[in-house]
């Protein structure tokens, strides 16, 4: 535990690419080391009629203990869509200090947090803040999910400079096979190993659950280290 950080901000090369996949199987692994672990998705876009998002749902079954929903999920929206407009069409403002607020009290109880971002790392928030500004005001190193499949190269290499552009530091990358049938991934994997300024964290195997893939994954170390 004493080379672990007390969090990471995990984003991704888009949506849909295993931000939550991947917190989870972080979450197994951080558990079996013997830390007290949990994660917040602070804005979830996607929600039934009881406000349940399924991602949350996740994220809540795979921590060490449950803390109070509304620290783990500040905000959450019906309509999965890009949270600044669910969040007009609700008539409700994205308030980021109230994150940091959650964020701040879930760190008091826990070892270690995992914040999941929304989207992409520069998704809009409302008309002038993005998930980015989440990320600078939270200051935590960030862990970059990788989709592997066709132009992972690129969005790799783009989200790595925008984090690179807020100052903020790059702990690693995780390389999800999302698309089991890439063509040429081995090849794919070692140019982005080549070219991302941070370590590969591990590969997570397309159809493993959580659990097994935290086998797999090592977690970052702690700046100094």
């Amino acid at each position: 535990m004493k080379n672990i950080p007390l969090a990471w901000f995990i984003t991704g090369t888009d949506t849909e690419i295993g931000k939550t996949f991947v917190a989870c199987a972080l979450l197994h692994a951080l558990r079996r080391s013997g830390a007290r672990a949990v994660a917040m998705k602070p804005i979830a876009a996607g929600c039934d009629e009881h406000g349940i998002n399924d991602d949350v749902e996740r994220l809540l079954a795979a921590s060490s203990f449950a803390p109070p929903r509304q620290l783990v999920n500040p905000y959450a929206f019906r309509a999965a869509i890009a949270p600044h407009i669910a969040a007009a069409e609700e008539g409700r403002q994205i308030e980021l200090p109230a994150i940091a607020t959650a964020f701040a009290e879930l760190r008091s109880l826990a070892d270690v947090v995992l914040v999941e971002g929304v989207g992409g790392f520069c998704v809009p928030l409302d008309a002038t803040t993005d998930t980015a500004d989440l990320a600078a005001l939270l200051d935590l190193p960030l862990i970059l999910v990788v989709g592997m499949r066709l132009g992972c190269i690129n969005h790799a290499l783009l989200t790595a400079q925008a984090i690179a552009a807020r100052g903020l530091p790059l702990a690693g990358w995780v390389a999800n096979r999302i698309d089991p049938a890439m063509s040429r991934f081995s090849e794919n994997l070692a140019a982005l190993r080549s070219r991302l300024p941070a370590p590969l964290l591990g590969v997570v195997e397309h159809g493993t659950t959580p659990a097994e893939a935290g086998l797999s994954l090592r977690l970052p170390q702690a700046p100094g280290h």
